[in-house]
């Protein structure tokens, strides 16, 4: 039997590997979220939400594709207020993800990553893994400063973007658009 055969399936009606593969992969997807509810937090204490282009960035992102955002917040890079500001959003019922921007960098007073990963009931490495790895394309070994993050907290999905308006064009364009009806659907099903 050559390989294509073995990919097809074989003449007596037998499933195979593949075949059952993309039979799962139906069943992966069919708890998709079409739309979804999103809360945007901006945390910097420079900044103000009449001059966050990111924030506004984020937003506009979303909207463009027919999700809704039902939050905005800013909040100061302080730990216990981000920490508290990502809890409180994450129980709300109608917020499906929660976008951050700013405190994913290196200096003493970014926070983010520390405040939110003691909420993830289970992390998402593979967000900042691959934000990181798009992020060389453009910026290069810089890129190693970065520590945006994601997981799951309280059945809401959060991802932690840097808070330059081109991270957060590449994080949302590339990586929180394409997965965040798949992710939702998965994180919320124990839930419906």
């Amino acid at each position: 039997m050559s390989d294509h055969d073995h990919d097809e399936g074989d003449d007596h009606g037998h499933t195979t590997e593949s075949d059952d593969e993309h039979h799962d992969d139906h069943g992966h997807h069919h708890h998709d979220a079409g739309t979804v509810t999103a809360a945007v937090v901006t945390v910097s204490t420079s900044r103000s939400l009449e001059d966050d282009v990111s924030g506004d960035r984020v937003v506009e992102l979303f909207e463009s594709v027919g999700h809704d955002v039902v939050v905005r917040e800013l909040v100061d890079d302080d730990f216990d207020g981000v920490q508290g500001t990502v809890d409180r959003l994450a129980r709300r019922e109608d917020t499906d993800v929660i976008v951050t921007t700013g405190g994913t960098g290196v200096t003493p007073d970014d926070v983010t990553p520390e405040a939110v990963r003691p909420l993830f009931e289970k992390r998402l490495p593979g967000f900042g893994e691959l934000f990181r790895r798009l992020s060389y394309d453009e910026v290069g070994t810089r890129t190693v400063g970065s520590r945006a993050t994601g997981g799951i907290a309280d059945g809401t999905v959060v991802c932690c973007l840097p808070g330059s308006e081109n991270a957060v064009r590449l994080g949302v364009e590339e990586l929180i658009l394409p997965e965040v009806g798949h992710l939702v659907g998965l994180a919320s099903r124990d839930a419906t």
